[in-house]
C-alpha cells in the first residue's frame, strides 16, 4: 500500500474502535484547548468579517453551529469560520515534531459534521484522534524543509480535516483514502502570508478545515483521487519538501503511538517559536527578582524559526507583535505575562514595552538549530544595570509533552479565554461537558 492508503486504513479503524481511557483524556484535552482558542477568537477579524460576508440561512435538519455568529448552517461554513476564529488568538495547540497546529483545522470540521449528523461525543473523539494522526504524520514526513515556504497548518491541516470528517461520515478505508488524496490537491498556505501585516494566517486553518470537509464529502459521494499523490514523483511531498517524504519515519509506530498524546498546549498567546525564550526569561525573573527597569539588555539564542520568523525589532500591528520576540519578551516583563490583553491597541502603544523592545536581540544558535524540530529550546542571557549577567538554557517549553500543562492548568486557561466571551456560568457548563459529557457541545 502507499503511505496514503496505510494512513487511510488506520483512520478507518477509528470508526468503531474502543477509545482507551488515557487516549480519551488526551482527545478531551484537545477539545477543551480548542474551544478556549475558538471563544477568544470568535469576535476577532478575520472570522468576524467573514461571518458577515458569508451569511446563510439554517439548512434543513440540525445543521452545524458557527460559534462566530451563533447561526446554524452548512458543515463547510461552520468549519471555515470556526477554524479561522480558533487560529486568530495564537493560543491553539501544536504538534512539535510536525511543526503543525492540528486542533484548528481538524476539530471544527469534525464537530460540524458530527452536529449535522446528530452524532455523539464518542464519534467526535474518534474522528479527532484519527484526524490528528493523519495530519501530524504527513507533517512529519515533509518537515523540516516544508516549513521554509509553507505554513503546515494550512497544508497538512487539509489532510487532518479530510480524515476526521470521513470518520464522522462512516467512510470505509477506500473512501478515506480518496478523501485524503483529493485534499492533497487543495492544500495551501504560504509562510510569507504571516511574516508581515495582514489577516491571512487564520484563514489558512479555515481553508484547510473547509477543503478537508469538502474532500471527505466528495469521497463519500464516490469522487476519487490519485492514491500516490502524497509520495509520487510530482506529488505533495516532492512539491513541498526536499525529497518525496520521510515516510518510514512518519509511519513508525502507527497504531501504537498516537499524535494526540504528544501535543503541546500553548501557555503564551503568541508564536510558539518564542515560547522557550519567554520561559527562560520568566525563570530568570523568578529566580533573581528583577523587573523591566533593572534590565540593560536581553539576548535570546534560538533555533531556525525563532530567528527567521520571530526576530522582529519593529512590530506595529497585533499580527506582527505576536511574531516578535522583542515585543513578547518586553511584554512579559512589563505586564507579567503574554496573554490576550498584551496585544490590545493600548498595550501595543505602551511606552514601557516599546522602550524595552530596543534592548532585546535574537541570534541563531547552531546547536539548537540542529536539534529542531524535535527540540524547541533557547539560551537566554539577561544583563542587568547593576552589572550582573544572568544566563539560562531553557531545554523545552512549558506546555510541551515533556513539561505539560496539568488538567487544572488547562481548565484555568479555558476559563481565562472563555469567560470574557460567554460569561462564567456558561463557560463552566461547557467546560464540564467537554471533560465528561457524552453528548456533543452545541451552541454556547
Amino acid at each position: 500500500m502507499t503511505p496514503l492508503q496505510r494512513l487511510a486504513e488506520h483512520a478507518a479503524g477509528w470508526r468503531d474502535r474502543p477509545i482507551p481511557p488515557d487516549l480519551e483524556r488526551h482527545a478531551r484535552r484537545a477539545l477543551v484547548d480548542w474551544f478556549a482558542a475558538l471563544l477568544a477568537g470568535a469576535a476577532m477579524p478575520p472570522a468576524s468579517l467573514m461571518a458577515a460576508a458569508l451569511e446563510e440561512g439554517a439548512p434543513k435538519g440540525r445543521g452545524a453551529v458557527c460559534y462566530v455568529d451563533g447561526l446554524r448552517g452548512s458543515v463547510r461554513r461552520a468549519a471555515l469560520l470556526n477554524a479561522t476564529a480558533s487560529h486568530a488568538p495564537e493560543f491553539d495547540d501544536i504538534h512539535r515534531d510536525s511543526g503543525y497546529h492540528p486542533g484548528c483545522p481538524t476539530i471544527p470540521p469534525a464537530l460540524a459534521a458530527a452536529q449535522a449528523r446528530g452524532a455523539d461525543m464518542a464519534t467526535l473523539l474518534r474522528a479527532v484522534i484519527a484526524g490528528y494522526e493523519v495530519g501530524c504524520r504527513i507533517g512529519v514526513a515533509v518537515q523540516p524543509s516544508h516549513y521554509r515556504y509553507w505554513h503546515t497548518t494550512g497544508t497538512v491541516g487539509t489532510f487532518g480535516a479530510a480524515a476526521a470528517v470521513s470518520v464522522v461520515l462512516g467512510s470505509d478505508a477506500e473512501r478515506i483514502a480518496h478523501a485524503i488524496a483529493t485534499a492533497a490537491t487543495m492544500a495551501g498556505g504560504l509562510q510569507q502570508a504571516f511574516r508581515g501585516a495582514g489577516m491571512s494566517k487564520p484563514l489558512h486553518a479555515g481553508h484547510a478545515a473547509e477543503a478537508g470537509a469538502l474532500a471527505a464529502i466528495a469521497a463519500a459521494s464516490g469522487v476519487t483521487g490519485a492514491l500516490d499523490v502524497l509520495d509520487g514523483p510530482v506529488g505533495f511531498a516532492a512539491a513541498t519538501s526536499e525529497d518525496r517524504g520521510k515516510w518510514d519515519k512518519a509511519l513508525a509506530g502507527l497504531g501504537e503511538e498516537h499524535a494526540i498524546a504528544a501535543i503541546t498546549v500553548k501557555n503564551h498567546g503568541c508564536c510558539g517559536h518564542i515560547f522557550a525564550g519567554l520561559d527562560g526569561l520568566s525563570a530568570l525573573r523568578t529566580e533573581h527578582g528583577f523587573g523591566p527597569g533593572d534590565v540593560e539588555a536581553i539576548h535570546v539564542g534560538g533555533y531556525g524559526p525563532t530567528k527567521e520568523i520571530c526576530d522582529r525589532a519593529v512590530a506595529e500591528t497585533e499580527q506582527e507583535a505576536r511574531f516578535s520576540l522583542q515585543y513578547c519578551a518586553a511584554a512579559l516583563l512589563v505586564l507579567g505575562g503574554v496573554r490576550i490583553e498584551a496585544f490590545s491597541p493600548q498595550k501595543l502603544r505602551d511606552p514601557a514595552i516599546r522602550g524595552l523592545m530596543a534592548r532585546v536581540t535574537v541570534s541563531l544558535d547552531p546547536a539548537l538549530a540542529d536539534a529542531y524540530p524535535q527540540v524547541r529550546a533557547a539560551n537566554v542571557t539577561v544583563r542587568l544595570k547593576d552589572g550582573r549577567v544572568l544566563e539560562r538554557h531553557q531545554p523545552t517549553r512549558k506546555g510541551d509533552p515533556d513539561m505539560p500543562l496539568t488538567d487544572a492548568e488547562l481548565s484555568a486557561k479555558f476559563r481565562e479565554l472563555a469567560v470574557p466571551t460567554i460569561g462564567a456560568e456558561r463557560a463552566e457548563r461547557l467546560l464540564c461537558a467537554l471533560w465528561t459529557g457524552r453528548d456533543l457541545p452545541e451552541a454556547v
